[in-house]
């Protein structure tokens, strides 16, 4: 009996598709200022910025599908978005010279509410208990 198709379009999943496409919209227009109007101030903080936006993106296009391959790239978003808290979160409070200005991931998450650092462990827990489709042409 094959398992039932579970993907990020129903329930639960549809919440956490709805929270990082928030994130992405939000991460995406912050880069763009940042990079278009002050890049000179902190190229490091805002191409990560960029970084955090490609990848909130990324997740949210992934996570609302159904396909195996939409299952590993976001697997990899999740994974990636999570190490990059961790570490520009460590770096940020570490090196605040280096952070003049707050990115997405800076003091992991503080100013969206440490939602950056929650966020990519539930879609990990979600991704884990979800069944990619074994459409055809899915992949």
């Amino acid at each position: 009996m094959a398992e039932p198709e579970v993907s990020g379009a129903h329930g639960v999943g549809r919440v956490l598709v709805a929270v990082y496409a928030v994130f992405a919209v939000a991460a995406t227009a912050r880069a763009a200022l940042q990079i278009s109007s002050r890049f000179d101030a902190a190229p490091v903080a805002y191409a990560l910025s960029g970084l955090a936006a490609l990848i909130y993106v990324a997740a949210t296009v992934a996570l609302a599908r159904p396909s195996r391959l939409a299952h590993r790239v976001a697997t990899i978003a999740c994974t990636t978005e999570l190490a990059g808290v961790l570490v520009i979160g460590t770096l940020s409070l570490a090196l605040p010279d280096k952070f003049p200005d707050a990115t997405v991931w800076s003091a992991y998450g503080r100013g969206y509410l440490f939602i950056p650092l929650v966020l990519p462990v539930l879609g990990l827990l979600w991704l884990r208990r979800s069944v990619p489709a074994d459409a055809p042409g899915a992949d």
